[in-house]
């Protein structure tokens, strides 16, 4: 939800605030713009899953069901990445929309890595991952690849590097900071991924073009069991509970220091300047279509 055009700051994602309204009405019409995307490239079911815990009942609830487009289906879950049917039964593509960059990108509005009071850093097999990269993990685990990013610059850089230049990002807004951002207006972000998300004609043909995720030597999807670190922080029990099968090996290091794994790495190595992509969003008049 951090990642669609129009949410800056934290209180258009929190449940228990007054602008939480506002957050839910931007997010449901750019989750429907990536529906009519969709469905311009030829799919023929189309599953909205909420993955924002929004707290107070609309933790991964926050759509505006009213308002959805009637062309799609959508779940309701009870825990993040609990639902996975859709992916077991054979999925043809993913689409990740409003993502935002892992804890501690700089230019990465309202960035974090799924708790910013838990989690300080995720490696999978030593690759620093974020959301995005948890994600695409699930979905390699069934053999679905992700075919669309949409978020602010850090989020499509930080999928491009993880997923290869093949993946299709929609930059809507370019971070200045935590909570500061300059941003395209969200009738004219939603334009983006309405007509890109699946333009290519060989677009389902599996995820043509995009790389597995890869995670140290290993990529995802290849049938490994994972097998968690020792430690028994906050964060190291719920990588452990819930994402255990995704990588063979993930190392998490807790925000309180109960989980002092062997750091796979010293720090992060961002790339500068824009994804590459033919969306990006361009801070110059002129430049972006």
């Amino acid at each position: 939800m951090e990642g669609i055009s129009g949410i800056v700051k934290p209180e258009q994602t929190n449940a228990t605030k007054p602008q939480f309204e506002e957050g839910r009405k931007l997010y449901t019409e750019e989750i429907n713009a990536a529906v009519r995307g969709a469905k311009a490239g030829g799919a023929t079911e189309i599953v909205v899953m909420d993955c924002h815990g929004a707290g107070e009942g609309y933790s991964w609830n926050s759509l505006i069901q009213e308002d959805l487009d009637p062309d799609c289906e959508f779940v309701v879950q009870e825990e993040w990445t609990g639902y996975t049917d859709f992916l077991e039964s054979g999925c043809d593509a993913a689409l990740f929309v409003g993502m935002h960059a892992m804890a501690g990108t700089a230019d990465g509005v309202l960035n974090h890595t799924v708790s910013g009071v838990d989690w300080q850093n995720l490696w999978f097999n030593g690759t620093l991952v974020g959301e995005t990269g948890i994600n695409a993990a699930l979905c390699g685990t069934w053999g679905c690849p992700v075919l669309l990013v949409t978020g602010d610059r850090a989020a499509a850089r930080e999928a491009k590097a993880l997923l290869g230049d093949g993946l299709t990002t929609v930059e809507v807004k370019q971070g200045l900071g935590a909570r500061t951002a300059r941003l395209l207006p969200p009738k004219r972000a939603r334009q983006l991924p309405d007509g890109h998300v699946l333009a290519r004609p060989d677009a389902c043909d599996r995820g043509a073009g995009v790389q597995r995720p890869r995670f140290g030597e290993h990529a995802v999807g290849l049938g490994l069991v994972g097998q968690v670190g020792a430690g028994e922080g906050n964060a190291a029990k719920l990588v452990r509970e819930r994402l255990g099968p995704i990588a063979p090996a993930v190392i998490v290091d807790d925000h309180l220091g109960a989980f002092r794994g062997e750091r796979p790495g010293a720090g992060r190595a961002d790339s500068a300047g824009g994804a590459g992509d033919e969306h990006a969003f361009s801070p110059q008049p002129g430049l972006h279509p």
